[in-house]
C-alpha cells in the first residue's frame, strides 16, 4: 500500500513539474517581449505629459502606442534622435486615478508588442514630503528629551535586578522563600 502511494505521489509531482516547466504558447501577432517600453517619467501626476521610448521596433521603426489603460488613448511613436529608437508622447488626463497602468506599443512592421508601466500619483516627486525629526512612540530612548524619566527607568531596572539576584541567592542557600 505504501509503495503504491509513493509511486502515485512521485508520478503526480513529476507531471506537475513538467507542466510548470513547459513554455507558454505564443499567440499570433503578439511577441513575448515585455518590459521593452521605457516610460519617462515613470511616476506622473494627472495632467502631466509622459514620454515613451523603445528600441524593439528596429531602425527607422514606427509604432502605435496605446495608453487607454490610463485614459489617454492612442498615440504615435516615430523614429527618435538615437539610432534604432522610437519615441512617442501622451498626456495623462486630469481625471486619472492613482495606480500603476500598462502602456503598450505595437511595432508597425513586425507587429511586435512591447509594454511598460506608468505610475500615477497624487503628488509629484518634486513635491513629496519627507519626514523630519524623531518618531513619537512613547517615553523615548536613553537620550530622550526627559532625563528625569530616563533616570527613573534605569533606577527601576536596577532595583528589579538587585531584588531578583537577592531572591535567587536566598533560594540557593535554602533560607526558605
Amino acid at each position: 500500500m505504501r509503495r503504491t502511494a509513493r509511486l502515485l505521489t512521485g508520478t503526480a509531482l513529476a507531471v506537475a513539474a513538467v507542466g510548470l516547466a513547459a513554455p507558454a504558447p505564443a499567440y499570433a501577432g503578439e511577441a513575448a517581449a515585455t518590459g521593452g517600453l521605457e516610460v519617462y517619467p515613470s511616476s506622473v501626476v494627472p495632467g502631466e505629459p509622459a514620454r515613451v521610448t523603445t528600441s524593439a521596433c528596429g531602425e527607422g521603426g514606427s509604432a502605435a502606442g496605446d495608453a487607454s489603460a490610463v485614459g489617454a488613448g492612442a498615440f504615435p511613436l516615430a523614429p527618435g534622435p538615437d539610432e534604432g529608437e522610437s519615441v512617442g508622447r501622451f498626456e495623462v488626463p486630469p481625471s486619472a486615478q492613482p495606480g500603476t497602468y500598462e502602456i503598450v506599443a505595437t511595432c508597425g512592421g513586425s507587429g511586435l508588442r512591447v509594454t511598460g508601466d506608468l505610475v500615477v500619483t497624487l503628488t509629484s516627486a518634486r513635491e513629496q514630503v519627507y519626514p523630519k525629526g524623531s518618531v513619537k512612540t512613547g517615553v523615548g530612548g536613553a537620550l530622550g528629551p526627559d532625563p528625569v524619566q530616563t533616570a527613573a527607568g534605569v533606577a527601576a531596572l536596577a532595583v528589579a535586578a538587585a531584588g531578583g539576584t537577592w531572591l535567587l541567592h536566598r533560594r540557593a542557600r535554602g533560607d526558605g522563600i
